[in-house]
């Protein structure tokens, strides 16, 4: 062989050797990160082939008070619930019991999106890797906070919009995996949660992890969520997402998911026990529905080729590994799961604060096992992208308020915008006249009951009676005809995941 083939060949392997990574210094990063981004706390574990080389807690469960965080600690882990349907679902279908390629209306039959085409050939499979045309978080607005069980979610999606061409773009859609949960029920005859605790949770010993808040009832060692606005963090509490269940519902600890990290990376396997066949373990890292790399991306990143997504898990490379991940957020919280298959390594990072250090903790990891150099510092940088979210954040609502024209009067008394309004995606909205000045009322969703307050000429600053972690300033103005008749309902509510601009609600008891 020749010697230069020699040298490259040697200087590939050398690359490609896994590095020696000092636990200790992880760990000591991990404190001074907290320390840096000033956030209450969060849970930080590392699997390294089949072995747990951290878990554990910095920081703590609520601010103002001294429980400390450790690797029992619970938290919602919100969005990394998908992985969990996923798993489910192939589960099933290797019992028997679905196919992945099956019409979701074999199993919904009321199933219906935006055309009748995209109804009846959308499969299971396409539920998990968001390519059915549907807007990023459209129609969260339907459940958040609603009443409305996941079945009556599932029922609103025919009214929303179509955004892309069936199967031709990528639009991240928690209402697809609502209604993955509903397959999960006809084909088992039993919840989502049911299947998960029964052939998940309970055969790998995740004894924490629960489905709902609902069970965090008399439990210790619980994290409390925590709104975050530029550098404060205000303890909330946890908000029922029972009806979205399956596209975020599971609470757990860094101890519990590193087992999950556990099967995934043995393909199915854990401890002797076989959960799913690695054939299965292959569908959820085989890239279902791909999106660009941008070119901004690409000068950030110059190694990254790809991204995708697969079953519910995102799919990039980084360092010239395959890296599966998916990142949750949950009102208050904020987590995210790696796992890099050719390495045998899993990252799991669980917050109790609304900020993007879990992508600073994912990177740095990635970089010390990956032998990535030159060591970028992760902290600093996502640090300086939060200041700058939290002030693009607060110039738009700024925009809003000085927009705002003063001296100016309602057109018509209050009592006459008092009614019954409705959307045919939300429902029903009540506006009440009640003590000289007007209430909103969602009888499908009590929580975002508000008062109104004048604004400028027929727009109302909405005053929310509840303390809401993805949304604040907001406006509600009454659409009227040219004879002063008052025709519908129009919101502003700036945010970037519960759009409230999808209810378009007219004016029914006139």
């Amino acid at each position: 062989m020749p010697t230069r083939l020699i040298t490259c060949l040697f200087l590939f392997i050398a690359f490609r050797l896994p590095a020696q990574v000092d636990a200790a210094a992880l760990d000591a990063y991990f404190e001074k990160s907290v320390e840096d981004w000033g956030i209450p706390g969060m849970a930080v574990g590392i699997i390294k082939d089949g072995k747990v080389v951290l878990s554990k807690g910095y920081g703590v469960r609520e601010l103002g008070k001294k429980d400390a965080i450790d690797g029992n600690t619970l938290f919602a882990i919100a969005s990394n619930t998908k992985a969990f349907i996923s798993a489910s679902m192939v589960m099933l279908q290797e019992d028997g019991k679905l196919n992945l390629d099956d019409p979701v209306r074999k199993y919904l039959p009321y199933f219906t999106l935006y055309d009748e085409y995209a109804s009846e050939h959308a499969t299971v499979r396409d539920l998990l890797c968001h390519r059915l045309g549907l807007g990023t978080f459209s129609g969260d607005v339907v459940w958040f906070k609603s009443n409305y069980p996941a079945e009556e979610v599932v029922r609103r999606v025919r009214y929303l919009p179509q955004a892309y061409e069936f199967r031709a773009g990528y639009g991240y859609s928690n209402v697809m995996f609502i209604t993955a949960g509903e397959v999960i029920r006809s084909a088992y005859g039993k919840p989502w949660s049911a299947f998960v605790k029964e052939k998940i949770l309970t055969p790998l010993g995740m004894n924490r992890t629960r489905t709902s808040v609902t069970e965090l009832a008399g439990m210790d060692n619980v994290a409390m969520p925590h709104k975050t606005r530029g550098n404060t963090h205000t303890p909330i509490a946890y908000v029922n997402w029972d009806n979205m269940g399956a596209a975020g519902g599971i609470l757990s600890s860094t101890n519990d998911m590193l087992k999950w990290l556990s099967l995934q990376l043995d393909e199915g396997q854990y401890q002797g026990t076989t959960l799913f066949k690695p054939s299965s373990q292959t569908e959820f890292w085989t890239p279902h529905n791909s999106y660009k790399v941008s070119k901004a991306a690409r000068d950030f990143l110059p190694s990254r080729h790809f991204n995708s997504y697969g079953l519910g898990w995102g799919l990039f490379d980084y360092g010239g590994s395959m890296v599966a991940s998916h990142s949750g957020g949950y009102d208050g919280m904020y987590s995210r799961v790696v796992a890099v298959p050719d390495q045998k390594l899993g990252i799991v990072v669980l917050t109790n604060s609304m900020t993007g250090i879990s992508s600073a903790v994912m990177y740095h990891v990635l970089d010390q096992y990956l032998n990535i150099k030159p060591d970028r510092d992760w902290s600093d940088f996502y640090l300086d992208q939060q200041r700058k979210g939290a002030e693009a954040w607060a110039k738009r609502e700024k925009g809003r308020k000085d927009a705002r024209i003063t001296g100016t009067r309602p057109g018509l008394p209050l009592e006459k915008y008092a009614g019954l309004y409705h959307d045919d995606l939300f429902g029903d909205i009540e506006i009440k006249y009640e003590g000289g000045r007007l209430l909103l009322h969602f009888p499908s969703s009590p929580s975002l009951d508000a008062a109104l307050e004048h604004w400028h000429f027929d727009t109302f600053e909405i005053k929310w009676n509840e303390n809401h972690a993805w949304f604040d300033f907001g406006t509600l103005q009454f659409t009227m005809d040219n004879n002063a008749g008052i025709i519908g309902l129009r919101f502003d509510v700036p945010n970037d995941d519960i759009f409230f601009d999808e209810i378009h609600a007219l004016r029914v008891d006139r």
